[in-house]
């Protein structure tokens, strides 16, 4: 199954100031992060940002929102996006069925988010190396967990190169810059 560029939106979990600093390899997974939503906003894929319980865990990192073109994030206290009425509704406004995920934590709102968004049919694609947890333990069982569920599971340049789809573009040679 190939995953389609104008069937998908990006969803970008709780990358928060006093939560981020504690992830395992936290170096990379802000890099990988910064890359795939400067990579999804050069192919225009419609990205949504969420942020858990602002007042306890703080605004998104500063990496990340000034990485957006136009930064609105979502306020959850719901650890799965989907139980989050504001975010279920921006994107079911969407229109899309594909959803690129990455942020934190892999083994709590990433998980549940996966596993909801499987029930209701859609195709949830988890970016392993945008995403972590604090324990490298947890994040790889909860990697485990979802594929073995469904969830397509893949890296930052993979997902990437795959909407882009074609060599030779203006496209794909920023994407190339990108990823270097």
């Amino acid at each position: 199954m190939r995953i389609p560029l104008d069937d998908s939106v990006g969803v970008i979990v709780d990358v928060q100031t006093r939560l981020f600093p504690y992830m395992y390899d936290s170096y990379t997974t802000q890099q990988n992060l910064r890359t795939l939503i400067a990579g999804l906003q050069l192919l225009e894929v419609p990205t949504l940002v969420t942020q858990q319980y602002t007042k306890g865990l703080g605004e998104t990192i500063d990496p990340i929102n000034k990485a957006f073109d136009h930064f609105e994030p979502i306020e959850k206290t719901a650890f799965s996006c989907l139980d989050e009425t504001t975010f279920a509704t921006a994107f079911e406004n969407t229109g899309r069925h594909y959803l690129v995920i990455a942020g934190i934590e892999a083994h709590v709102c990433l998980l549940q988010t996966s596993m909801d968004l499987l029930q209701a049919g859609y195709t949830p694609v988890v970016v392993e190396d945008a995403t972590s947890s604090r324990r490298r333990n947890d994040k790889e069982v909860a990697i485990e967990r979802m594929r073995h569920a469904g969830v397509v599971v893949t890296t930052t340049e993979s997902i990437l190169f795959e909407l882009c789809r074609y060599s030779g573009t203006d496209t794909f040679k920023a994407l190339s810059r990108l990823v270097k």
